[in-house]
């Protein structure tokens, strides 16, 4: 979501394309500057073939990720980005036209099954995933959801299935393709932008904790996701789904619709069967919000509990990765990959006792028996079809024994909402000219005034739609000694955490608090940008606590999701509710990519 608390949010003192240039044209050369990327990007430059790396194309159409070869050999290739006058002219495929997918719905444990028996190789199910990609996110209905493709992909299955044979497997995710948000780390030869054109050409020297922990388990890193540019944080009048880089995305149930947040390419492409699970990034309502409106389970866990160390940040005290999956067991798989201490992160130092690499152990489908589950009713009302679809789960939750104290008022709700922008614009500069810094001397900028700097002269690519307010804010602001942040800091972790969370649950001796993820999907617009009408990630977010949010029915053919919240570290009863609530709804559906629904 659009930064939940504070960037849509922020526009309701609560709640958060395209270019049309022609074909980027791409190499690895450090001394090729942002501006001349951008030239490149309009067809006003040329690369000498002289200069031409031998692992890369001569000339790569930027963003559209395909197949070439007879033994579908994977290389990044390009797609324009799309606008609004990209999805006004697009002719997205009936849905009777696209083809059913060998690997629709398939979960984690039936991946697994198949590469176990013979029937498929690591290989064989990367290739068969990045066809699908080329059918549905670039070709028919062209929902946009990838950035970039791994050019490695096939290499690395192929590794992974000789080291099945010779050794055996390494865990649950042996062979299994996933995909990863567009500011996550990888060193390969993929790009780690956040979605903006100042980042093109970055190639960090190092993996992000959290892509080294999911090559550790064995995953197959597909690609990466498109995003809301820099995770949604350079502007209040932002379109979630929407970056210089990579255009657009769709939501794959209502290709005119927006995907929500800035984990939007995440949501969209697990959605639509492009990859077994994704990981996402939050600060406030990134992972929940696109996984409700894309039907996933999402998990944002306790801030500490995976590391971001090589993730392009936002805000040290709330920023967090986790999976979204299409079930509750594929992201608690996902989550048991990602935990663990690091020395880089000092968050993840207080996680020593609280994590665990197997969150499986914890799936109970009568885990809502006996569990007490406090009803947040201010997170309600912004809706009465949602609503609706809430007080059936809460009559499902009844009946599979759970014990309802209705209401459980968190009393301290929306009154930290100036704090945590506070909080946000002190952090976000602070924390992103520390990474650019961690990038080394070829970095295409070195501080966020430089990215203010390129956007500004980049307008027409870069500034559109929306401008970029936020950005202009932080680099006001002074460092992080300054007294107006520590007072706006201890303001936001004493309401939402002691007197807000903990109080609440504290006073009803509660396992859980529940509350509307959101609503459906609104129709994207990127002349009044997001139109999010409410949700429920705010008090964890700001707080730094675990929120899940799971599938819990539908408005006119559009999920939307109910969120469990908690305590810190109590991932363990939050998966143990959410997965007994998914098996007595199952509700999740797959998408159907219809061009548009009424509502």
């Amino acid at each position: 979501m659009p930064l939940q608390a504070r960037l849509a949010y922020y526009r309701s003192a609560q709640f958060a394309t395209s270019t049309t240039g022609g074909n980027f044209t791409m190499k690895q050369d450090p001394k090729c500057n942002p501006e001349q990327w951008v030239s490149r990007a309009s067809g006003r430059e040329e690369i000498p073939a002289s200069a031409q790396t031998p692992t890369s194309p001569a000339r790569r159409e930027f963003l559209r990720a395909s197949l070439i070869g007879g033994v579908g050999a994977a290389v990044v290739t390009a797609v324009k980005p799309m606008g609004t006058d990209a999805l006004e002219r697009s002719a997205p495929s009936r849905p009777d036209e696209i083809s059913a997918f060998e690997f629709d719905e398939i979960s984690i444990g039936d991946l697994q099954d198949a590469m176990k028996s013979g029937k498929h190789t690591a290989r064989s199910i990367a290739e068969k995933y990045l066809a699908r990609i080329d059918q549905i996110d670039k070709q028919g209905p062209a929902i946009n959801s990838i950035i970039e493709l791994n050019p490695d992909a096939l290499g690395i299955a192929d590794a992974l299935d000789k080291e099945r044979k010779d050794k055996g497997m390494r865990g649950p995710l042996h062979g299994v393709p996933l995909l990863i948000k567009d500011n996550i780390d990888t060193a390969d030869k993929m790009m780690t932008t956040a979605g903006s054109l100042a980042l093109l050409g970055s190639r960090p020297s190092k993996d992000s904790t959290v892509a080294q922990k999911l090559r550790d388990a064995g995953a197959v890193i597909l690609g990466k996701t498109n995003l809301s540019e820099w995770a949604n944080i350079r502007s209040d009048h932002s379109t979630s789904g929407w970056s210089g880089r990579g255009g657009q995305t769709k939501n794959p149930y209502a290709l005119d619709r927006n995907p929500c947040g800035s984990s939007a390419g995440s949501g969209a492409a697990v959605s639509a069967n492009l990859c077994a699970a994704a990981i996402g990034t939050e600060t406030n309502g990134s992972i929940v919000c696109p996984s409700s409106s894309n039907g996933l389970v999402g998990i944002k866990p306790t801030v500490g509990l995976v590391s971001r160390t090589g993730i392009i940040p936002i805000s040290h005290t709330q920023d967090g990765a986790g999976p979204m999956c299409r079930t509750v067991r594929d992201a608690a798989i996902v989550l048991g990959a990602l935990t663990g201490i690091d020395s880089q992160d000092a968050a993840t130092a207080d996680s020593r006792e609280h994590s665990y690499t197997d969150y499986t152990q914890f799936l109970k489908a009568d885990g809502l028996r006996g569990a007490r589950i406090g009803v947040v009713r201010k997170t309600f009302g912004f809706s009465e079809k949602v609503d609706k679809v809430m007080e059936d789960a809460l009559d499902t939750m009844k009946k599979q024994g759970a014990i309802l104290i209705d209401p459980a008022p968190i009393e301290t709700a929306g009154k930290f909402g100036d704090s945590e922008f506070l909080v946000l614009l002190y952090e976000l500069k602070a924390d992103l000219n520390a990474y650019l810094a961690r990038l080394g001397p070829n970095a295409p900028v070195k501080t966020l005034q430089d990215i203010i700097d390129f956007n500004e002269k980049n307008r027409e690519k870069e500034l559109p739609y929306f401008g970029q307010d936020t950005f202009l804010k932080a680099q006001e602001k002074g460092p992080l000694t300054t007294q107006e942040y520590l007072d706006a800091l201890a303001k936001n972790h004493q309401l939402a955490r002691k007197e807000g969370i903990d109080a609440t649950m504290d006073k009803n001796n509660l396992d859980a608090l529940i509350g509307p993820t959101g609503g459906p999907a609104w129709l994207t617009d990127h002349i009044n940008g997001d139109s999010f009408g409410g949700g429920s990630s705010g008090t964890a977010a700001v707080a730094g606590y675990p929120n899940i949010t799971v599938p819990a029915g539908f408005i006119s053919g559009l999920p939307v999701g109910i969120s469990f919240f908690g305590r810190a570290w109590s991932e363990p009863v939050l998966i143990r509710v959410a997965y007994a609530f998914e098996q007595a709804t199952k509700v999740r559906k797959a998408p159907r990519f219809l061009p548009t629904v009424n509502v």
